[in-house]
């Protein structure tokens, strides 16, 4: 388990699970992915039978219980989140102070599992790039609107913030940037700023940044630069970081990259005319 400082949210994860969980509530919102196995879970005096690609929504206070029913162990990822935060979340999506109330407690959403495992991972990994609160907030936005209360769904154009955005992050790409600063130099919300943005430059603020990175970091690569002298100059959090990113991008390795573009010492002979 891990807990993250920025978010304030809980991370878990269960691997080789064969033990059964008895009856009981939590005081906090869960929401979990099951990774593989199957069990039968019980929820508020109702049977499921859960498997490999559900996803599990507990609200605060949801009895709920469940024990394995087929030969392989429970993977199990989760998130939990406080009514505190679940209600600043909440308000930041829906401009409404309400806490959402989820109806059925398995559901399938291809959607919210990427979001899901992308944010699970990056708080399990400890990475703090602003994608962590992207993530995060797509994953709600994603949930409110198709498995709790509805919401207005309307996305607002914004162009004039959204090139905003785009320059800021242009102009500050090297630097650890947060959504916030974003959202403050463009007088947006957070949810309206990726909402709109998305909608517009079919990528979302963290992945527009990462592209200008990729962009810069083959600039300097092809002078020769060292890749991990151009992660800290592109403003990737580590060279680790930086390698994958690169490597998702272009398809290979920057140190190999770079090496295509480096003049290679010139062969000599010995031998005597």
């Amino acid at each position: 388990m891990v807990y993250d400082d920025v978010l304030r949210i809980e991370a878990y994860r269960f691997e080789g699970i064969v033990q059964p969980f008895p009856n009981h509530f939590h005081k906090h919102y869960v929401i979990g992915f099951i990774e593989n196995g199957e069990r039968c879970l019980y929820c508020k005096n109702n049977k499921y039978n859960i498997k490999r690609g559900d996803i599990i929504l507990f609200n605060p206070n949801d009895n709920h219980a469940c024990v394995q029913t087929d030969n392989a162990t429970l993977d199990y990822r989760a998130i939990n989140i406080s009514k505190q935060m679940m209600l600043h979340f909440a308000e930041e999506i829906t401009g409404k102070k309400e806490l959402p109330i989820f109806y059925n407690p398995v559901v399938s959403n291809d959607e919210v599992i990427y979001y899901l495992r992308s944010l699970h991972e990056m708080i399990m990994n400890g990475i703090n790039d602003f994608q962590k609160e992207e993530n995060l907030l797509f994953l709600l936005s994603t949930l409110i609107q198709n498995e709790a209360q509805p919401f207005e769904n309307q996305i607002p154009e914004c162009r004039k913030e959204i090139e905003k955005a785009c320059e800021f992050m242009e102009k500050h790409f090297s630097e650890r940037i947060v959504l916030d600063q974003i959202c403050h130099y463009v007088g947006l919300s957070k949810s309206t700023l990726l909402r709109a943005f998305t909608k517009s430059k079919g990528i979302t603020p963290y992945r527009y940044l990462e592209t200008i990175r990729i962009s810069e970091a083959k600039k300097l690569l092809k002078k020769g630069m060292s890749p991990i002298d151009v992660a800290i100059e592109t403003g990737f959090s580590d060279q680790s970081h930086f390698t994958n990113y690169f490597s998702s991008f272009i398809g290979i390795p920057p140190n190999a990259y770079r090496e295509i573009f480096c003049e290679k010492p010139k062969q000599t002979s010995d031998k005597n005319e």
